[in-house]
This record gives C-alpha cells, structure tokens and sequence, in this order.
C-alpha cells in the first residue's frame, strides 16, 4: 500500500498551494524546479509548510478538497497549529 499526502506550499509572493502526492520530497522538487503545478510555476519557488499522510489517493483527494474549501487564515491556523509556523509579517 503506498502512502500518499496532502500538503500545502506557500509560494514566494506569500500565497498557498493545496496538493496531493504519492512522494512528497520529489513533488515538491518538482514545484520548486518549475515543473510543477501552473499556479506554482508562476508564484513559486515554494516551501513546504504543511503535510499529512493519508491511507489511499481518494482519501487524499477529499482531504484536499477540504482544505482548499477553506479561508486562507483558516489554513494558515492549520499551519500554525501543526507545524509552529507563522508567516511573515508586513511592514
């Protein structure tokens, strides 16, 4: 059974990216070298600022379509909550 995740980048110009993979070190490579998604190629490079695992590609998927239901504090809260991050802040 192969694991797959749900992750969330947050581009150079301070947005977030919501996406899924079956191997997260080499999709996020893939983002950062310009050959990821569209949104990411145009706003990137990116960091990786949330992950979670999940048991199979539809799990994923619905996790996914979860998070990007959400408000953009909404996931930062999440970020913030799990991994101690915050994002910077503005002048």
């Amino acid at each position: 059974m192969s694991r797959w995740f749900v992750y969330i980048l947050r581009c150079k110009n301070g947005s977030l990216y919501t996406g899924i993979t079956n191997n997260l070190e080499a999709r996020v490579t893939k983002h950062n070298a310009g050959r990821g998604a569209k949104y990411t190629r145009a706003f990137g490079p990116t960091k990786l600022v949330y992950s979670q695992a999940m048991k199979s590609p539809t799990a994923a998927r619905k996790r996914e379509a979860e998070i990007k239901s959400w408000s953009k504090a909404a996931k930062e809260k999440i970020i913030q909550l799990y991994f101690g991050y915050s994002p910077p802040r503005s002048s």
